[in-house]
């Protein structure tokens, strides 16, 4: 695209006079992938120094990597439930993981299949849909993946499994967990990242003249860490956890490279929006080997409202639209994906169907434009519940409230329930600074009132 051209789609785009796909030729084929308990800095173009990515590295190199980009909550579900609606988990009405359905037999858990989801977004707008790699966010047929929006899945419904036999393995029954839309499908012995690849590979090969949205929600490097062989075998050098979460990581890169080099290879590359997110900071669960990730300077892992259990590493590549080997400083979030996407590929949004996410397409164009949010809200838990954790973020202002740091790094007592950070003076968050600014306690506090008691009045 040369420089003219360029300036005039900026300034089209923004002004709103037309939708971006009179751009491209056809409507751009659009692939999501979220990866799983992955910390914020766990990519060589996040700055690590022992890990090897080079194809997800690519993507940043032919894109626009962000550096304050949220996760919508620090938790499996939540985060999923938020990304897929442009919600808030709460006003999606997720509010914690979703229980396995011999625990749940009753059906409740889970996303209701009220929300619009993406999936349902594109499809109706011509697109065919697929959903590769992990579920959990519900079990009854309505709340399934073919339930909301997806024309074909293919992977687990639960929160983990093993790669290799496909179990769900927690404190029982272990059960197995491998499906094909809604029929169980045996494959013991093949390694699921394999499965997943060949999987999307089909989908995309399918001779149709639809564009195709995929969201492929790799299960890795989520416990239990199974990386390539070969892998253990580069990283046998490194400390245990972090030898093996590594090999894991490299296992994910392969993966996407296999993706990538087939798009590629049948000429959809071009044509194909990609977007690249982990769901939520690094695990120190046991099942973890209590650690391997490493969120860089940010305090917080998984489960955490703390920086570094919502900061996450996110890229967007397009390079037929979009600057490459870009930076983009300003905050975003998960639920910024619906909007977004939707903007670049000419899709319409329901529009009695009001959703949290912002159209981040103006700030990926120009890197001067602020960014388009005034606060940010993240909570699990119920919401009657008093002590369940939440964070209200504006401008660099953030406030938590009832916050726990499960690497054990912060502790936080009695007077910590309301816990004050300004993340341009310190994005560690080791300080609190609510005695020293009680206005900004007291402001902060009572946009996150004001949001909880609309959820509880609606629920």
């Amino acid at each position: 695209m040369n420089r003219f051209i360029k300036i005039t789609a900026i300034f089209v785009i923004i002004s709103g006079l037309l939708p971006i796909e009179l751009f491209a030729q056809s409507k751009p084929n659009v692939l999501v992938i979220l990866t799983d308990d992955q910390g914020y800095m766990d990519l060589g173009t996040y700055g690590s120094k022992d890990l090897v990515t080079p194809n997800i590295d690519r993507l940043a190199e032919k894109g626009i990597r962000f550096t304050q980009f949220y996760a919508g909550a620090p938790v499996c579900s939540p985060s999923r439930a938020a990304m897929l609606t442009g919600k808030y988990n709460f006003n999606a009405g997720l509010f914690g993981n979703v229980a396995p359905p011999h625990q749940d037999p009753d059906g409740k858990s889970g996303l209701p299949s009220s929300e619009i989801t993406m999936a349902e977004v594109f499809r109706s707008n011509g697109y065919r849909t697929a959903l590769i790699g992990k579920w959990h966010l519900g079990h009854t047929e309505e709340k399934l993946p073919n339930g909301q929006g997806f024309d074909y899945f293919f992977g687990h419904q639960r929160g983990c499994i093993d790669n290799f036999s496909h179990f769900f393995y927690w404190s029982g029954p272990n059960l197995h967990d491998l499906y094909q839309n809604n029929q169980e499908v045996h494959r013991p012995g093949e390694f699921f990242g394999d499965l997943m690849v060949d999987e999307a590979k089909t989908f995309m090969d399918q001779d149709s003249d639809q564009p195709f949205f995929m969201y492929w929600a790799i299960n890795m490097p989520h416990y239990p860490y199974q990386g390539e062989p070969k892998w253990l075998d580069h990283y046998a050098d490194l400390e245990s956890p972090r030898k093996e979460y590594a090999a894991f990581v490299s296992t994910i890169d392969e993966l996407v490279g296999e993706v990538y080099a087939h798009l590629e290879a049948i000429g959809e590359l071009e044509n194909t929006i990609i977007v690249y997110q982990s769901d939520h900071g690094h695990s120190v669960e046991e099942r973890a080997f209590f650690g391997g990730g490493n969120s860089g300077p940010f305090s917080g892992a998984k489960f955490s409202m703390l920086e570094g259990g919502i900061r996450v590493p996110a890229i967007i590549s397009y390079p037929k639209i979009l600057p490459q080997n870009a930076l983009r400083h300003h905050w975003a979030n998960s639920v910024d994906w619906m909007p977004t996407l939707a903007e670049i590929a000419g899709v319409r949004l329901p529009g009695d169907h009001p959703i949290d996410g912002k159209n981040l397409l103006p700030l990926l164009m120009d890197g001067q434009i602020p960014s388009p949010h005034e606060t940010m809200y993240w909570a699990t838990g119920r919401p009657e519940n008093e002590n369940h954790p939440w964070a209200v973020r504006k401008g660099p202002w953030k406030l938590l409230g009832n916050p726990t740091d499960p690497t054990g790094k912060l502790r936080f007592g009695d007077s910590d329930k309301l816990y004050l950070v300004n993340l341009e003076t310190d994005s560690t968050e080791v300080k609190n600074l609510a005695s020293m600014h009680p206005e900004k306690t007291i402001e902060l506090h009572s946009l996150y009132k004001a949001w909880i008691e609309a959820i509880k009045t609606k629920k």
